[in-house]
């Protein structure tokens, strides 16, 4: 077993990481438990013998992710390492490249605009069909069929505030910050460095956060900060589960800043073309997943405190896709 803990083995540098995998000293924190049985997944694709590593990034909608990714591959007869929660997304990222894993759900947006360095606006479509061209061609990875929700970045205000200042775009959120009245945004680290987080939002907004009005918070910490007025305004995932939970407001981005984030699984070239049929067996699960469900999903872990691993097995056990 490793000395070190897990957790910290996942936010050090690639190659660490890849020690502590091939060491084993580190698991998915959903942990072990009963293979999948097969449903109507398994009716599709038949993947005995195939063995693949599935990973995730470090938050509930990727756990959640990872955790059907495992369960809907076991359930076809495949053998299945659990390495969610791998880190944020360069690791999680340079975990697929470098072949500790084999397979995560990444976002159109992300690799977009972090990964392939794009700065033009296309509809998704056109992202993912480009994706799928260049990815593969540049660096092996092969992208499957998207689902049906947008995980963007969204802006929040607890929902009486929101009425009360009449708070209902990202231009009225610059007017006030402009306005220099009191209350702080809140973004987490990864959207205050990214090519496509604050700084393109300021340009794109025409306003300039002064730095004391800035609060740099883990993602799960905002939510319930915004509620409490702690954050006046606060940087989300669009289809998390306490943005209802916590009577947050969603604010529009009438000027169409932030791209879209569509989910994909996306594998390694090399080991998607082992077993192509791997693509069929997704098909449905990609279908299936639409904004509300991947909400509600989400709230299940974040606001209900379920596990990641018990939430997807019961989704996809109602949806018949595995066995009961």
């Amino acid at each position: 077993m490793s000395p070190f803990p897990c957790r910290r083995l996942r936010t050090l540098v690639p190659a660490l990481l890849t020690v502590a995998l091939l060491a084993g000293g580190c698991t998915g924190l959903a942990g072990g438990g009963p293979r999948a049985s097969a449903g109507s997944l398994a009716t599709r694709v038949d993947l005995s013998g195939a063995t693949y590593v599935v990973g995730s990034k470090n938050f509930d909608e990727q756990q959640i992710l990872c955790q059907i990714s495992i369960a809907a591959l076991e359930s076809a007869g495949a053998s299945v390492t659990d390495r969610c929660n791998v880190g944020g997304s360069d690791v999680t990222r340079q975990a697929l490249l470098s072949g500790d894993i084999s397979t995560y759900w990444e976002y159109t947006g992300t690799a977009w605009a972090s990964y392939l360095r794009e700065t033009r606006t296309l509809p998704d479509d056109r992202v993912l069909a480009e994706l799928r061209t260049r990815d593969r061609a540049q660096n092996g990875v092969v992208w499957l069929d998207r689902a049906g929700f947008d995980n963007t970045y969204s802006f929040v205000v607890d929902g009486a505030t929101a009425a009360r200042l009449n708070l209902n775009t990202i231009s009225d959120m610059a007017a006030y910050v402009r306005s220099g009245q009191p209350g702080d945004v809140c973004v987490e680290t990864e959207y205050a460095s990214r090519a496509d987080g604050l700084a393109g939002l300021q340009r794109a907004y025409g306003f300039e956060l002064p730095r004391d009005r800035r609060e740099t918070l883990e993602q799960g910490l905002i939510f319930q900060s915004t509620a409490d007025g702690v954050c006046l305004f606060g940087e989300v995932a669009a289809t998390d589960g306490r943005i209802p939970a916590l009577g947050l407001k969603v604010l529009t981005d009438d000027r169409g800043y932030h791209i879209t984030y569509s989910a994909v699984p996306v594998f390694r070239a090399d080991v998607f073309d082992r077993a192509p049929q791997v693509a069929d067996l997704f098909a449905p699960i990609t279908a299936a997943l639409d904004q509300q469900t991947m909400q509600q999903l989400n709230g299940r872990v974040s606001a209900g405190g379920q596990s990641p691993r018990d939430v997807a097995r019961a989704w996809l056990s109602e949806r018949g896709f595995i066995g009961s």
